[in-house]
């Protein structure tokens, strides 16, 4: 007989293909006739494909076909669920009897030793072993009607229960399709700014809609997954875009980023596609009448010099640009076919690159870390979830991105959620020595699959009677992390410029035995406390946040973590622009470190004690001891301190959060006793005749008391450089001296500085002498918000 088959969306020409044929109850085919009548009976029998050729079968996790020989299966098997996945030799088939009720196809009665586990989404079902099936055997079960081949794992035997996911039925062909008809009509604001761009949107690739046939065989074609639509645009190379150089536009109310190609050139029009999901995102905002947050609308109306994190046209990965004053792509640090530009100490910025590697022990990636310029550093912008499908999409990521902290806080928590291993599938029980917490701690995660990282944890102190309903998971987090970042412990140490934050001891192999471990243990850790909405309770240094978050880091970073180093290099740069001979000074490219009491010569670049710092190699020279002090000196321990996040926290769901949110997510935001900060902070400068009853200090405290918790904590931050504050109040705050030194207000001139500025080592912050509270409060802010951003408000 003839079969009418329909070749699967993933498949190819010269594939081997596994179809079911309709079979009556004496196990021969039907009738052509009864073939063709569109019920789905026609999937209750097996027919195998040649043994020569691997066999399609279902994954009891995905949607799709998938080109595997087994069927993944979940073991019940006590408090911890296994996976298997692997081939088997065919077992005999059995032959169930197909039984519908009502006629109706969808309602398909299951195997005798099938029964379904309710309230799971989507449905599950527990199937037992049959007698003579052994491990890495397979045995056939018949689920709503569809027939499949489950194989044995290796831990299981007859008579075990097996969880399995099968793949929904096929929609109802029959059913209405939806329509889609989005609205191209642009707001007014987005029309000018692609008139601006020179962009030219055409009409959108749609669907051709048809109408189904009166041909039986027509109807009963399952309806196909549509292909994403897409936006054409069409623009003119701006002048001065050289072939294979970047430049960015508007498309749609969205920056995106652009490549001239080889062929093309200044005046020349080419087109580009964006997904319809992207471009129409700034239409169903303003259709919303969704206003993106406070700061968000701060950073939109002042984005014109600095990084800024825009989506690639070619395919849809986050990439960081550098825009200059007239909202262009800087050609200074982004390189076209003249290659890489020469590092710029204002403008040129590196980002940290992690390449993820498979270890020799399956659960745990090893990885290489590596700092890049800024302009090399992508980011995917989709998240899939473990049976692969789009958990987070691109568009779901910028609409992130808009909301306020509070907002993407709660959308960052619900998406970890649905990351989350279900309870049923297995759960993971830590049995903790309180005396050995570290120790023990350390052995029970470094254990653990990342599967298992994303899996609900319940903690007991062994000897000690206790439920865990979620405070002794707090207590755990609360304790591991107060111990590891103890610098006693050698791991941590105070950082040089603010006694609140911690620094990783680049001298820690000498202090811990097994050091990479525990930084490993400890990443694991932090993601998982982000994962679990627990809380961290270690402060870190502002640049790892930024090397957490794949943050640009540049020149001025320096300056928080050794500033009189900052303060030496930066001498050099004036002699370097007045043309002194900096070769005079006798450096070369190495750098001096002290580790337990020992100096000892370190080298900037291979063989750089015999390269001499020169005038035409100086900023090569600053480049080299940027990448140094900022990764270099713990490049291992920071590489191991990443993977151990990265085993839990995908890197695309952190693209919605600036280092600021980070640390305030991670550590929590702090009890800010607005009394206590005011009656220990000293005036300086312009304020220091009249204090606290000068004009512009009364309204730097009112402007304060009408900040949300956020704004005090980011202005903290801005100004100490760590939103914690210390235990006993801000009478103990100190400097990077570790003398106690109050927050001070010091009063200039705002012809001697435009907008407040901080100083970190100091906790002090100029506040120019503005004319009005709401002019104060406009600069405070702006001031505040572009310090999380990269760009200079100067």
């Amino acid at each position: 007989q003839i079969v009418r088959v329909r070749c699967p969306m993933d498949s190819r020409p010269g594939q081997s293909l596994q179809i079911t044929v309709p079979m009556n109850s004496n196990g021969n085919t039907l009738p052509p006739s009864e073939s063709e009548n569109g019920s789905s009976s026609a999937r209750n029998a097996f027919n195998s494909s040649s043994e020569t050729a691997p066999r399609r079968s279902y994954n009891g996790n995905d949607n799709n076909y998938n080109n595997n020989y087994g069927m993944e299966n979940r073991i019940s098997n006590g408090a911890g669920n296994s996976s298997s996945s692997s081939p088997g030799p065919q077992a005999p088939q059995e032959q169930f009897q197909d039984n519908r009720e009502n006629g109706n196809p969808q309602q398909q009665q299951n195997s005798s030793s099938v029964r379904k586990i309710k309230d799971t989404n989507p449905p599950a079902y527990m199937v037992s072993i049959p007698q003579g099936v052994f491990a890495e055997e397979q045995f056939p079960v018949i689920i709503r009607g569809q027939q499949l081949m489950v194989t044995c794992p290796p831990n299981a035997s007859p008579g075990v229960s097996v969880r399995i996911v099968p793949p929904p039925l096929p929609e109802d062909p029959h059913e209405p399709q939806e329509d889609f008809e989005p609205n191209y009509n642009y707001s007014n604001n987005d029309s000018a700014a692609q008139r601006n761009s020179g962009i030219h949107p055409q009409p959108p690739d749609m669907e051709r809609k048809t109408s189904l046939g009166d041909d039986p065989l027509e109807q009963q074609k399952p309806r196909q997954q549509p292909s994403e639509r897409t936006q054409l645009f069409e623009v003119e190379v701006p002048p001065g875009v050289e072939p294979g150089a970047p430049f960015a536009l508007l498309a749609g109310g969205v920056r995106v980023l652009v490549v001239c190609p080889n062929d093309a050139g200044p005046g020349k029009r080419i087109r580009f596609q964006l997904p319809l999901a992207l471009t129409l995102q700034h239409q169903q905002i303003e259709n919303s009448r969704q206003q993106p947050n406070e700061m968000q609308q701060i950073k939109l109306s002042y984005d014109k010099d600095g990084w800024t994190r825009t989506v690639r046209a070619t395919d849809l990965k986050f990439q960081w640009i550098r825009m200059d004053g007239k909202g262009d792509v800087d050609t200074d640090v982004m390189g076209g076919q003249g290659g890489r530009r020469r590092f710029n100490m204002d403008k040129s910025a590196y980002v940290r690159r992690l390449e993820f590697k498979l270890g020799e022990d399956p659960r745990i990636r090893t990885g290489i870390l590596s700092l890049v310029p800024a302009t090399e550093s992508v980011v995917d912008s989709k998240i899939k979830s473990a049976d692969g499908r789009d958990l987070v999409t691109y568009g779901d990521l910028a609409r992130a991105q808009m909301k306020s902290f509070d907002e993407k806080t709660e959308w960052f928590q619900e998406t970890c959620a649905k990351l989350c291993v279900e309870w049923n599938e297995g759960h993971m029980r830590m049995n903790i020595r309180r005396q050995y917490l570290l120790g023990d701690s350390v052995d029970a995660v470094m254990s653990l699959s990342r599967k298992d990282l994303r899996k609900l944890w319940r903690f007991e102190f062994i000897g000690e009677m206790g439920i865990d309903a979620g405070g002794l998971a707090r207590e755990w987090f609360e304790l591991v992390c107060k111990e590891i970042f103890d610098p006693d412990t050698g791991l941590w140490t105070s950082s040089a410029t603010n006694q609140m934050s911690m620094t990783i001891n680049p001298a820690s192999e000498y202090c811990c035995e097994d050091h990479l471990v525990y930084y490993r243990f400890l990443g694991r850790v932090m993601g998982k406390a982000m994962f679990d909405r627990q809380l961290i309770k270690g402060h870190m240094v502002k640049h790892l946040y930024k090397h957490i978050l794949g943050w640009p880091i540049y020149f001025k970073d320096l300056e928080s973590i050794d500033e009189e180093y900052y303060n030496n290099i930066k001498q050099l740069r004036i002699m370097h622009n007045n043309g002194d001979d900096i070769s005079c000074l006798c450096l070369d490219f190495t750098v001096t470190s002290e580790i337990m009491g020992i100096k000892k010569t370190v080298e900037l670049v291979r063989g750089g004690v015999d390269i001499e710092v020169t005038n035409d190699n100086f900023p090569e020279y600053v480049e080299a001891c940027l990448k140094y002090k900022l990764m270099g000196s713990v490049k291992s321990q920071l590489n191991e301190l990443l993977l151990g996040f990265f085993d839990v926290i995908p890197e695309p769901l952190l693209t919605i959060f600036d280092y600021q949110e980070l640390e305030l997510i991670m550590c929590g935001l702090p009890h800010i006793d607005l009394d206590d900060w005011k009656a220990h902070t000293e005036y300086s400068g312009e304020y220091e005749e009249l204090c606290i009853h000068h004009p512009s200090v009364e309204w730097f405290w009112e402007t304060l008391g009408e900040f949300n918790d956020e704004m005090k904590a980011r202005l903290l931050l801005f100004v100490t450089g760590t939103s914690g504050v210390p235990s006993r109040g801000f009478g103990v705050l100190q400097s990077n001296d570790g003398n106690i030194r109050n927050f001070t207000i010091h009063g200039v001139s705002a012809e001697i500085c435009f907008y407040p500025r901080a100083h970190t080592c100091f906790n002090r912050i100029d506040l120019p002498l503005y004319g009005s509270k709401e002019q104060l409060q406009e600069r405070l802010k702006l001031a505040v918000t572009m310090s999380a951003t990269g760009f200079d408000i100067e």
